[in-house]
């Protein structure tokens, strides 16, 4: 027995050796929804585990990752007031600004990544203001006002903006503001390669952000158009972009591929919100062993060629890593 145990254990620091792809709790950034008012911590129904919360909650959030290891967060803002050009964004006293500033406070070595657009504070749910000739986004007024919320980020004291609204010139609109204001050392990660996927629907749910009318064709990216893909992304590499983005990640891991053959900037995937609930629909269906699936669909990530991971299943991802080292 004791022989055979031997062997076992041989076999398996072998296979540990000849590992190519590994995946670390350190390659995670875990999403956060911050809504504004008092007593607030919401399940969302399409996302069984994941929460609507208010400031106060948020710093309890953070205390557990801290714990679990996880160190990289990003934020989304909910306010409570919207209107037609997301004021709620461009207010020094807004929802994200308040919570970086405490979080900041209180857990000074978490690093703060923050998403800028404005979805979630405009009452049509456009990604910035309406061309109402068009029926779409005036991608030049939002340009403007796009940059002053990567400022207001930046005074709050943001450690990475995240432009996500996928507007042309909105890498090169936010980098010469920062660095106008002094922010020369701020990174920016571009949502660089998003394309217009039916897989962000619970994030919808999430963050309050679904269009009023029509869809975000007209700004995000065709899924049919791997070349265009490719060129969005070093478009924005071009325009000062420190960290390319592809997003949604499990049915585009072919454009992860082609991105990080085509650059050498770090590379990063958004596991969304509609493959974050396929896989607990599948567990509660008892269909799938859940474990198993999560962690070989978070290696697919990194062996497509993915630097960074954002994730929902980053808390238990981390618990997984832990119960794996101490075996």
């Amino acid at each position: 027995m004791f022989k055979r145990f031997r062997r076992v254990r041989a076999n398996q620091a072998i296979r540990e050796l000849v590992e190519e792809t590994r995946v670390d709790i350190k390659d995670f950034i875990y999403p956060l929804f911050i809504k504004e008012g008092q007593g607030i911590k919401k399940e969302i129904a399409s996302m069984p585990g994941i929460f609507q919360m208010n400031i106060d909650d948020a710093l309890n959030e953070c205390k557990e990752l801290t714990e679990l290891g996880i160190d990289k967060i990003l934020l989304f803002g909910i306010p409570d007031v919207k209107d037609s050009v997301g004021s709620g964004a461009l207010c020094e006293h807004g929802i994200i600004a308040e919570a970086i500033r405490k979080i900041k406070e209180t857990y000074p070595n978490i690093y703060i990544i923050t998403d800028l657009c404005f979805c979630e504070y405009t009452d049509h749910g456009h990604c910035g203001i309406l061309d109402l000739e068009c029926n779409s986004v005036d991608n030049d007024a939002t340009l403007e006002i796009t940059a002053r919320q990567a400022i207001i980020h930046a005074e709050a004291g943001a450690d990475m903006i995240a432009p996500s609204g996928m507007m042309d010139g909105m890498v090169e609109t936010i980098r010469s503001a920062l660095d106008s204001e002094g922010f020369i050392n701020l990174p920016i990660m571009s949502y660089s390669t998003k394309f217009a996927s039916a897989y962000y629907g619970p994030f919808r749910d999430a963050a309050e952000s679904a269009p009023s009318f029509g869809d975000r064709k007209s700004y995000q990216m065709n899924p049919a158009n791997r070349c265009e893909a490719i060129a969005e992304s070093l478009e924005d590499e071009a325009q000062g972009a420190d960290i390319l983005m592809v997003k949604p990640a499990l049915a585009y891991l072919d454009i992860v591929r082609d991105i990080r053959e085509a650059t050498y900037l770090p590379l990063c995937i958004y596991n969304v919100s509609g493959e974050y609930s396929m896989l607990k629909l599948a567990a509660s269906a008892g269909v799938i062993d859940y474990d198993k699936i999560l962690m070989e669909t978070m290696l697919s990530f990194k062996r497509a060629g993915a630097d960074m991971i954002i994730s929902y299943h980053a808390k238990e991802v981390a618990r997984l890593l832990q119960k794996r080292k101490s075996l």
